[in-house]
């Protein structure tokens, strides 16, 4: 078994839901807190499970928005495990996601520099690495309703741009996703396997009928202007 995150850059808005709901779960859960450092001030930063790059595509005018959500890729070859000299890092046989152990984890930042992906978080405060866990506190909870039981990112997402599974599991929906919407990972040429996997931007072809609108353009709108006083107004109301 492994489980992923599936994500659909094509229905993905950059509405950053994914980032501060995961951030509100796992600050209060079992692999928090996420603190911030001056988050309104002049240079705010913090611990983020999950990212939303943005970024500009084209030239002027042709140009648009694209957004790239990023958190750990729980690799099949994780290179953050390989390098841990303490063994915090490690990756779990029975569904393949990767953690940290705060209570081995020196802070050493040797996993950040092995992590081709940037999606490692160094906590100031309690001077551990932590990253993005799948929700593992959330997914197993039995104190929650069976429908909750996925990560807090994909239950926020409004466009239900993120599916969450077993990627080995070939009737799974995000093994489904994956091979009908022509899935791709991050940076393969890293060689670290990774399991999340994203659906890329899709070109929509919209069909115009121009005799519809040529007439459209030339059509007649007739409309008819009433005036009344203030006083024709009020009685209106209140004979009404």
């Amino acid at each position: 078994m492994q489980l992923a995150l599936v994500i659909d850059l094509n229905t993905c808005v950059g509405c950053h839901a994914c980032a501060t709901n995961c951030k509100a779960w796992n600050t209060k859960g079992e692999f928090g807190p996420l603190p911030d450092h001056e988050p309104y001030g002049e240079d705010p930063h913090g611990v983020w499970f999950n990212r939303v790059q943005t970024y500009e595509v084209g030239t002027f005018p042709n140009t648009e928005t694209s957004y790239l959500p990023k958190s750990c890729m729980h690799c099949a070859d994780p290179p953050c495990v390989e390098v841990c000299p303490t063994s915090a890092s490690y990756k779990r046989v029975e569904d393949g996601i990767v953690l940290v152990n705060y209570d081995d984890c020196i802070g050493c930042k040797y996993c950040a520099w092995a992590c081709p992906y940037g999606c490692r978080e160094f906590d100031e405060f309690e001077g551990v690495m932590k990253k993005c866990t799948l929700c593992v506190d959330r997914i197993y909870n039995d104190d929650l309703p069976e429908a909750e039981r996925l990560p807090a990112c994909v239950l926020a997402c409004p466009s239900k741009s993120r599916i969450f599974g077993d990627i080995h599991d070939p009737k799974s929906e995000a093994s489904i996703r994956i091979k009908e919407g022509l899935g791709y990972t991050l940076m393969p040429e890293a060689g670290t396997q990774p399991s999340n996997f994203y659906l890329p931007k899709r070109k929509t072809e919209v069909k115009v009928d121009k005799d519809d609108v040529r007439s459209r353009k030339h059509f007649k709108v007739e409309t008819e202007m009433k005036i009344i006083s203030y006083e024709e107004k009020i009685a209106e109301d209140v004979i009404s």
